[in-house]
């Protein structure tokens, strides 16, 4: 009895867990692609954030430089982010301007 008032909320939590995990590790980051798309949505924003999102670009290309591929991921999300938009709806934010 006591093991199951232990598994069962342990088991509960890891499916919580992995559910969040997954469509961050779903996003694929393209050191390529990625920026062009993240500058050209800035393009058409204007302000601060659009400027500290051009900034994170360019952090995120020298992480890429660096092979530092997740931590550049990090910094091309905050950059979507930034601009109203999140890494994952990227390709479909810009395809339509």
């Amino acid at each position: 009895m006591f093991n199951r008032m232990i598994a069962l909320p342990l088991a509960v939590a890891a499916s919580f867990i992995a559910a969040a995990a997954t469509p961050a590790a779903a996003t694929e980051v393209s050191c390529k692609n990625t920026p062009a798309q993240i500058r050209t949505l800035a393009a058409t924003k204007t302000g601060e954030d659009a400027a500290k999102a051009v900034k994170l670009v360019a952090t995120g290309e020298k992480l890429c430089a660096a092979d530092a591929k997740f931590e550049a991921g990090k910094k091309f999300s905050a950059a979507a982010k930034l601009l109203g938009t999140d890494l994952a709806a990227l390709p479909t934010a810009t395809a339509g301007q």
